[in-house]
Order: structure tokens, then C-alpha cells, then sequence
């Protein structure tokens, strides 16, 4: 898949597979098995297959410490899996002696899904002359292009005994996602990147830098505010920064104008001198009102203010007290009230005090994310040097053409990776290298075959929609593309990432704002950062002016209305808007950002804001994808089908039909530090 999705010459990943030592400690019921001396074929043995001797019942039989799967008879390659297909339906035929078998066309029947039950939506229209790219049907090769990747179904025929073992490995039981939908998106061919190739020691390195420049940020804060850094911050800093930077390392900013970054200013400046959160009763209020006042008239006298602004902020921090103490009757309206009016009086003075402690802040953590870039860099080039590969390499020819959308290559090629370590238990898959280890859900290691994050934050970043949604959008809207996903949480083999470096071996395009469509239909659940929502905002009416062919972008995000964001007022007030929907807050879910490693249960999480979805279409688009009442309805049925009471590709698992209120108060305490800054004003 790497030699694939990125043109270059690379050598294949080592994988030590490790299996569970104690296998049969699995199953209680089954003793340990005895091992005889191994007569198997080794097709058998790399698949998994021993051959054991059972006390019980005096015989020899077959057991298979990948799939615990106990046979008397001795296994046939190409079997069925008694899991997925107990009656053997789909199970390769037995040859008879003498027989030639015909290798099949194709892998197993599966269920059919939605994308090929449905016709193209809107192929009315007069397309465009396009070229296809590698991967698509009955189309010549571009040389050293990248194949488009297909659903990882995995066959027992033609395949050598190492991809045996990986399909006994990787049986995905839950799928949340569709690969087997083509894109429509069309795009100008484009050449390689100059990107710098993956490499695990890199990697570690960065995650290590990474490691210690939140660390760096959580002591700034404390020291000189004496405040935790407020949650997501330091990763909406990271998506705010690379907006405008201009830097060589893929995450972490070097090259950015101004230093001081805007968002992690006003962050940190919502919780001086406190963090304000969500109030539900009276005893909080008052609470929360008497440390907000105690704080401000500690901060005014700890820090050099001006003698106006040291008596405006006492005065009503003492009239506050007072307030306090003899009016016993007051509601939790009262008090927020009083909170209200008493940041509106100390905040500015409060924020003049300590705008230059918090700007140094922003200066400190941005100066040392560019020296950790320059050693990132410094190990990345001496890796390459070892392995005799040079810095730069000559770019070809591309031709002027328009062809569908194609994962992203990059020009350098990659250097020999080294050998992970792989150990499945169960349903986690846990990757080694170095001492360091990943675990991750099965499911989601056989989506990806290769993985590496770290859990710091951002799974509310990350959230995705629900799967009836998306089969909804693609049924209605010809939806084949998502702007802002990642490996791990797409549901299209179609879409746009962050890092185009470690992405593009798993099908991205690259960055949303680098990727440049002429026609086609998406869908854009951004990162709740507001200056990368500007700059999307920016980029697509910027496609849709340029663009006579059919083009849509259906939007997702919040609707942050005190005070609304440049983003949501930009694409209200556009052109290319056509129809606009408000989903109500804790009235539809999101699917968490950490579906890889999160439990079942955990899966789904309530939307703490309303949702705004806009349809901005150029009209070629509107003619093609109009978005009508009647679909529009379809799509807000969509959200009805909770993910907690229906799994994926419309599997059910028990659950209760209602919620109580009591549920909901928790289930809003827990999804609300998935929301993001302006979660600190209260309501």
C-alpha cells in the first residue's frame, strides 16, 4: 500500500507477529493443549495451525492460536471462518484429486452496500473530458502514480503465507466505514510533494518533542497565571498555527506571522483569573462568584496596575462581598447575574494587567516549537544520509488534465522502516517499537495495518458523523469525500488530512486547504478552530467562483451565536449558499475521536452546541445535488438513528429506549469538555 500511495521505492514494513503466549487462557473451559512434533504444511503453520493432543478424547486435533479455532480434521486452506460464516456458505470448494481449480474472479459474496445498491445521484449532466488516475476501472496506468486503495478484503487464494497470517488477523467484526465508494471529485494533475518520507525514528522523536512542549505550556501557565492550561487549547494552537505557517515539519509551526499566536492568547485569557464552566445550581453560583471575585482583587494586587485600575477593580470586588453577605434569597439567576456584571467591570483592567505575561506565554511556546523543528529536521536529513538518499530529486513533466483524485505522493523515497512489533489480544491490537507502545482496536488496526498516536486531547477535534448520516449524504448528495478526516475516523477511502506524509499510505489528498477540486461533492466537518474555519470558508467560495463544473460542500460546524464566528457569518451571507439547518444541541451526536481505542458504549457522545449545516453549491452543483425539502428531511431523519441503539451498517446492540434526566445532566457534564473555548462563559 505504500509503494502504492506514494510512487516511490520503499521497502515493505517488517512485522514481527507476535500471538498471545497463553492463547488458551482465552477459553477456561479448554485446557492448555498439548503440541505434538509438527507435520503441517507450513502454509498450516504461518496461518496458525498446530497440531495438539487432546487427554479427553485420546486423538490428535487442530488448533489455531490466532482465531482459537479447534478442528478433529486437518484444516483446508481457504476454509471458512466459522465466526463471520458458520455454515460455510462462502467457503472455497474442496478440489477433488486431478482437478484444475480456477482461481476466482472475486473474494467471497458480502453484503451489499448502500453505495451499490443506489445509482449515481445526478449524472444527468453533461461531465467534463477526465482522465482517470491509477486505480480506477479499465484505465491505463500513470507511471509512478498511486493507486487508489480498495476495502482491505483479504483472500486465502494466490496470497503468501505471511498475508495468510495477517487475514486470520485482521477479520474486522464492526466496520464504520464505506471504502467501497469512488470518488466523483475531480482534479488538475499534480505532481509528487517535497515532503520528507516518513520514518519511525522521526516519528518518536517528534511525539517526544511534542511530549515536552505541553509540559512547557502547562508550567507557563501555572507559574506565571496560576491557571491549568484550558483544555484543547495547545491543539487549537497547532491548527490555528498552521494556517499561515510556512514551515517544513508537518505539525509542529516554525515559520509563522504574528508570533503570538491569537488563538492561545484569547484562551488563556478567558480563564483570568478563573475558569468559568457550566453552572446547573444556586450553591454553585455563589460559589463560583465569590472565587471569581477573591481571584480578581488577587491578581490586581499581585501585579503592577495602574491606581485607577487597582480602586475600580476593589471597589467591586468589595461590593460583591457585601452582596453576598446580606442578600440570603438570592437564585442562581441572581448570581449569574452578578458574575455577569462584575466581569464586565474588572475584565478589561484584568486583561490590561496580564496581556504581557500571557503574550510572553504564546512567544516562549512558539520559540521553542521552532527549535524543535530544527532538531526534528536535523535527525530526519542524517537518516536519509545514511541510506544514500539525496535532499532533492528531480521533479517530472505533469501534464495539464483534469483526472479524479488521487491519495498524495511524495517525490523523496523513503529510507528502509525498521521492524514493529505486533500483539493481538482479543479485540486490541498493541504496537511496539522502542520500548514505546500503542494499543488500538482490532477493527481499526485492519482499516490501517499500520498506526501511531498519541492520547493527549483532540478527540473532541476529531469528531466525526454518524454512519446513517453519511450514507444519507451520499444516497442524496452524491457525498463521496470528506474535507477533514484522518485514517483512522474517514468513512470514504476519499479524503483530506493533516499530515500528508503519514496520511497518503492510507489514501489522503493532502491538507483541505492545498487540495484544489474542479467538480464533485464534499463534506466538511472541520475542527472547531475559528481561524482554520475562516480559511476554509475562504477556500471553498474561492473554488466555487473558479469552477463551471458541478460543485458542493455541504458544512458542519457550531453555532457559536455569542458572538458568532467570522466563519458561520461569511457562508450566511454567500452567494453559493443554497439551504442552511440547525440541529439542536444535545439533540444529535457526534462519533468520538477516539472510536480506535474507545470502548463500544463510548462510541457516540451528545453535540453540546447547535449544529449548523450549509450547503454552498456553485449551479451546476445546485442543478446536480439541489438540496430539496424532501432531502433535507431525509437528512435530519438521519440523526434520529442514534449511534448508541444502532451500530454500524445498521447492526443494533441493547440498549435502553429513553434516557432520564438525571442521564442527560451526566451525559451533558461529560460532553461538554468536548466542546471548545467558549464553553468557559456561563449560561
Amino acid at each position: 500500500m505504500a509503494n502504492e500511495n506514494h510512487g516511490s521505492p520503499r521497502e515493505e514494513t517488517p512485522l514481527m507477529i507476535h500471538s498471545p503466549g497463553t492463547s488458551s487462557q482465552s477459553q477456561p473451559t479448554s485446557p492448555k493443549p498439548v503440541r505434538l512434533v509438527q507435520d503441517l504444511p507450513d502454509e498450516l503453520i504461518q496461518a496458525g495451525w498446530e497440531k495438539c493432543w487432546s487427554k479427553r478424547e485420546n486423538r490428535p486435533y487442530y488448533f489455531n492460536r490466532f482465531t482459537n479455532q479447534s478442528l478433529w480434521e486437518m484444516p483446508v486452506l481457504g476454509q471458512h471462518d466459522v465466526i463471520s460464516d458458520p455454515l460455510g456458505l462462502n467457503a472455497a470448494p474442496v478440489p477433488t484429486e486431478g482437478a484444475v481449480v480456477e482461481p476466482p474472479m472475486d473474494s467471497k459474496p458480502r453484503k451489499r452496500r448502500l453505495s451499490e445498491e443506489l445509482p449515481a445521484s445526478g449524472n444527468s449532466l453533461k461531465k467534463p473530458r477526465i482522465d482517470n488516475v491509477p486505480g480506477t476501472p479499465s484505465v491505463q496506468a500513470i507511471p509512478s502514480s498511486p493507486s487508489i486503495p480498495v476495502t482491505p478484503i483479504f483472500k486465502n487464494w494466490g496470497l503468501s503465507p505471511e498475508d495468510k497470517q495477517l487475514a486470520a488477523f485482521l477479520r474486522p467484526t464492526e466496520v464504520y466505514w464505506d471504502l467501497d465508494i469512488q470518488t466523483n471529485a475531480v482534479i488538475k494533475q499534480r505532481g509528487p510533494l517535497d515532503v520528507l518520507p516518513p520514518h519511525p525514528d522521526v516519528e518518536l522523536l517528534r511525539s517526544q518533542l511534542i511530549l515536552k512542549l505541553r509540559q512547557h505550556y502547562r508550567e507557563l501557565c501555572q507559574q506565571r497565571e496560576g491557571i491549568e492550561p484550558p483544555r484543547e487549547s495547545f491543539n487549537r494552537w497547532m491548527l490555528e498555527r498552521k494556517v499561515m505557517d510556512k514551515g517544513t515539519d508537518p505539525l509542529l509551526p516554525s515559520n509563522c506571522q504574528p508570533i503570538v499566536s491569537p488563538s492561545m492568547f484569547r484562551e488563556i485569557m478567558n480563564d483570568i483569573p478563573i475558569r468559568l464552566s457550566r453552572i446547573k445550581y444556586r450553591e454553585e453560583a455563589k460559589r463560583l462568584l465569590f472565587k471569581y471575585a477573591e481571584a480578581a482583587k488577587r491578581l490586581i494586587e499581585s501585579r503592577s496596575a495602574s491606581p485607577d485600575s487597582r480602586k475600580v477593580v476593589k471597589w467591586n470586588v468589595e461590593d460583591t462581598f457585601s452582596w453576598l453577605r446580606r442578600d440570603h434569597l438570592a437564585t442562581k439567576e441572581d448570581y449569574m447575574d452578578r458574575l455577569e456584571h462584575l466581569r464586565k467591570q474588572c475584565g478589561p483592567h484584568m486583561t490590561a494587567v496580564a496581556k504581557d505575561s500571557v503574550e510572553g506565554i504564546c512567544s516562549k511556546i512558539y520559540h521553542i516549537s521552532c527549535e524543535y523543528v530544527k532538531r526534528i529536521r536535523e535527525k530526519h536529513l542524517a537518516i536519509l544520509k545514511e541510506n544514500n538518499i539525496p535532499e532533492e530529486v528531480e521533479t517530472p513533466e505533469i501534464q495539464d488534465r483534469l483526472v479524479y483524485c488521487y491519495p498524495v505522493r511524495l517525490s523523496i523515497p523513503s529510507p528502509p522502516t525498521p521492524t514493529v512489533e505486533i500483539h493481538l489480544e482479543n479485540n486490541i491490537a498493541c504496537l511496539r517499537y522502542k520500548g514505546e507502545m500503542v494499543k488500538m482496536s482490532r477493527n481499526y488496526f485492519s482499516k490501517l495495518v499500520m498506526f501511531g498516536v498519541g492520547l493527549y486531547e483532540g478527540t473532541g477535534l476529531q469528531g466525526a458523523l454518524p454512519v446513517h448520516v453519511f450514507e444519507t449524504l451520499h444516497k442524496l448528495f452524491g457525498v463521496s469525500f470528506e474535507c477533514f478526516a484522518s485514517p483512522l475516523n474517514c468513512y470514504f477511502k476519499q479524503y483530506c488530512s493533516a499530515f500528508s506524509d503519514t496520511d497518503g499510505y492510507f489514501g489522503s489528498r493532502g491538507p483541505c486547504l492545498d487540495f484544489y477540486p474542479v467538480s464533485g461533492s464534499f463534506e466538511a466537518n472541520p475542527p472547531f478552530c475559528e481561524e482554520l474555519m475562516d480559511a476554509m470558508v475562504t477556500h471553498f467560495e474561492t473554488l466555487l467562483e473558479n469552477s463551471k463544473e458541478p460543485l458542493s460542500f455541504i458544512v458542519f460546524i457550531p453555532e457559536w451565536r455569542d458572538p458568532p464566528t467570522p466563519a458561520l457569518i461569511q457562508m450566511e451571507q454567500s452567494k453559493f449558499k443554497r439551504q442552511q439547518l440547525v440541529l439542536p444541541a444535545f439533540d444529535h451526536e457526534y462519533r468520538s475521536g477516539s472510536q480506535h481505542v474507545c470502548k463500544k458504549e463510548e462510541m457516540y457522545y451528545k453535540a453540546v452546541h447547535n449544529t449548523a449545516i450549509l450547503f454552498l453549491q456553485n449551479d451546476p452543483g445546485f442543478t446536480k445535488w439541489q438540496p430539496t425539502p424532501e432531502r433535507l428531511q431525509e437528512l435530519t431523519t438521519a440523526y434520529k438513528h442514534s449511534g448508541r441503539t444502532h451500530g454500524a451498517s445498521g447492526s443494533t446492540t441493547p440498549s435502553s429506549s429513553g434516557t432520564t434526566d438525571k442521564e442527560k445532566d451526566k451525559e451533558q457534564e461529560t460532553t461538554q469538555e468536548e466542546g471548545s473555548s467558549r464553553d468557559v462563559a456561563p449560561v
